[in-house]
């Protein structure tokens, strides 16, 4: 159990139910609307229904990153004004990523703010998404496009929801486990190392503390993602192209899909690369990454030939300054820089060296 103090909200891991149901009451709310989509709905309401004990509404959108866009909030806007919701009202976003930055976009602009809560159900949402006020949708098929900064209420995890997840989920989300140790925390590091994926439930328990511990430690020094926050970013620049890339079906995708922690995982393998060729990150912290990803991450989509299509990506990269492509690197496990300009051709050797991986 642990209570972590973020800006103005509490992250609370594993406490009592009834704390929530307290809280909720307190916040007196009109009505609730809770937004869910189908794996949510089967695997993560019922308990929810059961400790919460207070009527409220439900919003069910479809599971999946290609959802999270425009015509979904449009839907979800519908539901709020049909159900009668007010500026009083909450909105508990219950399930991964999508639903809890779609969620919280939804609510923060419906009637200029009303308040919500996340519930992450996701390694994935739990570690990352749900810490740090970051709301968005993607736009015309690039990835968080359009959002804004707007923190929630509170963020309630549970790990027992971990127990729903198929394997590929977990492996996902363990990929922003592997960063924050990267960028952060060696100590961490040398536990992902030891550990990998062979974990008992109180052992997740506190990795998903330790995790959040760091993403909110950075968080609470650079709310607005100035200066330090931007160290969040390292195998994101890569990452999210690929990841936009592959999330476009047809004759250029003959691999299929992404999911987001898979797409972190090949940024972060190609940025330590690069990092390294920057004379940064030394060559036996490379290798030692490289041996992590690859151990635990089934690398199958080959990126050169899609590397037009990928520099096309990271060209409207939101990081990016007055046309540079901007990036956060390595100087050692542990500790990571922000603010770096790397030019195309060292972007595109990071490409045919993570395809020299694979298989």
């Amino acid at each position: 159990m642990s209570v972590i103090k973020s800006q103005g909200y509490n992250v609370l891991i594993d406490e009592d139910a009834s704390i929530l149901k307290s809280f909720i009451e307190q916040l007196k709310p009109s009505k609730i609307f809770v937004v869910i989509d189908e794996n949510t709905k089967l695997f993560c309401l019922p308990h929810l229904e059961e400790y919460l004990k207070i009527p409220f509404s439900s919003i069910q959108i479809v599971s999946g990153e290609k959802f999270k866009n425009l015509k979904t909030c449009t839907l979800m806007w519908d539901a709020l004004m049909k159900n009668g919701c007010d500026r009083k009202s909450l909105v508990i976003n219950l399930g991964g990523g999508v639903i809890g930055d779609m969620g919280g976009f939804v609510a923060s602009t419906f009637m200029r703010g009303v308040r919500f809560i996340h519930m992450p159900t996701t390694l994935l949402s739990q570690v990352d998404a749900s810490v740090g006020g970051k709301l968005g949708i993607d736009f015309l098929g690039y990835k968080n496009m359009i959002g804004m900064f707007q923190n929630p209420e509170l963020v309630w995890i549970e790990t027992r929801f971990l127990k729903t997840l198929p394997e590929r989920e977990l492996r996902s989300g363990y990929a922003e486990v592997i960063k924050h140790g990267l960028i952060k925390s060696q100590e961490l590091w040398r536990k992902v190392v030891a550990q990998k994926l062979d974990l008992s439930d109180d052992e997740w328990t506190a990795l998903v503390d330790v995790s959040v511990q760091i993403k909110n430690n950075v968080v609470k020094e650079d709310p607005k993602e100035n200066g330090l926050r931007k160290i969040l970013n390292f195998g994101h620049t890569i990452g999210h192209a690929a990841e936009t890339h592959f999330l476009k079906e047809g004759p250029d995708n003959k691999y299929g899909r992404l999911l987001h922690g898979e797409a972190i995982a090949i940024g972060m393998l190609c940025e330590s690369y690069i990092s390294y060729k920057e004379g940064y990150l030394a060559g036996p912290e490379l290798r030692q990454i490289r041996e992590l990803i690859t151990s635990i991450y089934p690398l199958e989509h080959k990126l050169m030939p899609y590397k037009q299509q990928i520099f096309e990506i990271l060209k409207l990269d939101k990081k990016n300054e007055r046309g540079e492509l901007n990036f956060s690197l390595l100087k050692s496990i542990g500790d990571c820089m922000y603010d770096k300009k790397i030019n195309k051709l060292l972007i595109e050797d990071s490409l045919r060296y993570y395809d020299a991986d694979v298989n």
